[in-house]
């Protein structure tokens, strides 16, 4: 008797007793383990799934975990670019052996069920439990009194909160400026030239009345 079945996208026909290179699948060696994607059962009466054979499987014991043949892939780039680049790979695979092919009761087995390594892994990321949402940073709340000072020329949201996080809250603190105080708030606000651009001394003094 012999089955046709289906694991990491390829097909592969086995009978018992055979020794099968897949790919990898999320076992260790030792384990016996499930097939259950069978397409066809052939023997004294063929079967032809539609796409499965329902209850059908083929089961096996897990050799060992390993790697295929080193694959080189060389890459030559002519004219212009006058360059070579070599790539290998080797493919992980999974060992097995055919113990049983079962042409009924796959579901009450109670044999664990190949997966392929990759479908773990995703299943494990899908599970784990969503990061909590960043919430936006709160904005700098103007203290109570404080002057409106986006009414001055060129001065935005942002800005504002620059000038309160920076413990400037009224027209009246920046009319009082020193030429030392535009170069530190220069530097703060890092607009060099434009407070006397603006002119925000001047408007300060004049919304400050």
């Amino acid at each position: 008797m012999f089955a046709v079945l289906k694991t990491g996208g390829k097909q592969y026909k086995v009978q018992a007793g055979d020794i099968l290179r897949v790919e990898k699948l999320a076992a260790d060696a030792g384990e016996t383990i499930q097939f259950n994607d069978i397409l066809m059962l052939g023997g004294d009466k063929t079967v032809v799934g539609a796409p499965l054979v329902d209850g059908a499987a083929v089961q096996a014991d897990v050799i060992d975990q390993i790697k295929g043949e080193k694959v080189i892939n060389f890459v030559k780039r002519r004219r212009k670019h006058s360059s070579k680049r070599t790539v290998g790979h080797r493919q992980k695979l999974t060992l097995v052996k055919i113990t049983e092919i079962l042409a009924s009761g796959a579901d009450k087995s109670g044999v664990k069920a190949a997966v392929g390594a990759g479908s773990v892994a995703g299943v494990a990321v899908a599970a784990a439990p969503k990061k909590a949402a960043k919430t936006p940073a709160a904005k700098a709340a103007a203290p109570a009194g404080a002057d409106d000072l986006k009414k001055l020329s060129g001065v935005g949201p942002a800005l504002e909160k620059k000038l309160l996080e920076a413990g400037v809250t009224s027209f009246a603190q920046i009319a009082a400026w020193t030429d030392a105080d535009v170069t530190e708030f220069d530097e703060k606000l890092s607009f060099k030239g434009r407070i006397e651009r603006e002119g925000w001394i001047q408007q300060a003094k004049d919304l400050a009345k």
